[in-house]
């Protein structure tokens, strides 16, 4: 099968690809627009083999996207593609409006079009998977999950505008039958992350002796996804999930911020016995909290364990262990990134 994956340079498409290459026989056509958190350096090697094919393009372009439905013909859809990052989402949200709601509707109009041409056959095997997030669901309370019929509750634009791709995916299967599939998955994590996200920040920073900036006290509650976890169950939704679905999928490792920047600042003290800077926690700062800050997420991944198969194969000691090695066996790669202009120090979202 070939499966065109959308975002396909960012953290989680390059995993997935990597994973579709190295793991399956299909072959992949990745279309990204290439912006601040995208990296082709995630694909490296790839560029000749026969199985990969790179489109540089944004989603939002509707001619664009019609041309590459019907050029190459996929037969599965993998939607990555999204303006991710929350702080940015509260600091200017248009842009999340444009990529994540036009951008969704653009790909279902081109995926419909050829749909529509297919023989039934190829009809019958099309699948158009939205990968969303548990935020969509709102904050949780001190006990409980959510579940697939948790209702959309989203406290950010950012949760907002994939909540909105949600349901404009869900009523292209309702309203003309497209085969879709959604899931909502939990905090990814692992090697390749753009360093804008908590677990890449705390690592980069204590390298660097900088501060380690935590929200408010720390409090807040996160079910963390080890990324090539979240890729295989993602791979197994497209090709066994039920069509007009919803999978949820989570790590099942629970943990509030402050243990987790905690646990990162204890594995770089025995990474890095002579560093100036350990012990590495005595950098922990505490800033001011984000607006609409969600309290707590936690998957219940039942449905997806029962109906095909899926657990994740990393605990959460075992992935930050790995995350960690890997930051500091590839400082290029990172230094690379931050010599693009990206400012760690930079704070976001806190105009609300």
């Amino acid at each position: 099968m070939r499966i065109l994956v959308t975002g396909g340079a960012g953290f989680i498409g390059s995993a997935v690809i990597r994973y579709l290459i190295n793991k399956t026989e299909h072959s992949v056509v990745n279309v990204d627009k290439l912006t601040y958190a995208a990296n082709l350096e995630n694909l490296q090697g790839f560029e000749e083999s026969s199985r990969y094919d790179f489109v540089k393009g944004d989603i939002c372009d509707e001619e664009l996207m019609q041309d590459v439905f019907q050029q190459y013909q996929p037969l599965g859809v993998i939607h990555l593609a999204a303006e991710s990052h929350v702080d940015r989402s509260i600091d200017g949200p248009r842009a999340f409006l444009d990529t994540n709601i036009m951008g969704t509707y653009s790909l279902l109009s081109a995926a419909r079009s050829l749909w529509k041409k297919l023989d039934a056959d190829d009809q019958a095997a099309f699948r158009f998977l939205h990968v969303s997030t548990d935020e969509v669901y709102g904050s949780l309370g001190p006990e409980g999950y959510f579940t697939e019929q948790t209702p959309y509750a989203p406290n950010s634009p950012y949760s907002a505008s994939k909540a909105s791709s949600d349901l404009l995916v869900r009523a292209w299967h309702e309203t003309y039958g497209l085969p879709i599939l959604i899931s909502n998955c939990s905090n990814n994590y692992g090697p390749y992350q753009f360093p804008e996200k908590l677990i890449p920040v705390i690592i980069l920073n204590a390298l660097q002796g900088k501060p380690l900036p935590i929200y408010g006290a720390g409090e807040n509650i996160r079910d963390w996804l080890f990324v090539e976890d979240h890729a295989e169950a993602l791979c197994l939704v497209l090709s066994s999930g039920i069509v007009g679905e919803s999978y949820n999928i989570g790590g099942g490792y629970e943990k509030r911020n402050i243990d987790l920047v905690k646990e990162i600042c204890h594995q770089l003290d025995s990474a890095l016995p002579d560093s100036p800077h350990a012990p590495h926690e005595q950098l922990i700062a505490f800033v001011t909290d984000r607006p609409g800050h969600d309290a707590r997420y936690a998957i219940d991944a039942t449905k997806i364990r029962q109906e095909l198969g899926w657990t994740p194969r990393m605990t959460l000691e075992q992935g930050l262990r790995q995350t960690v090695d890997w930051y500091l066996t590839n400082q290029g790669w990172w230094q690379r990134v931050l010599d693009r202009g990206h400012r760690q120090e930079q704070r976001l979202g806190v105009s609300g």
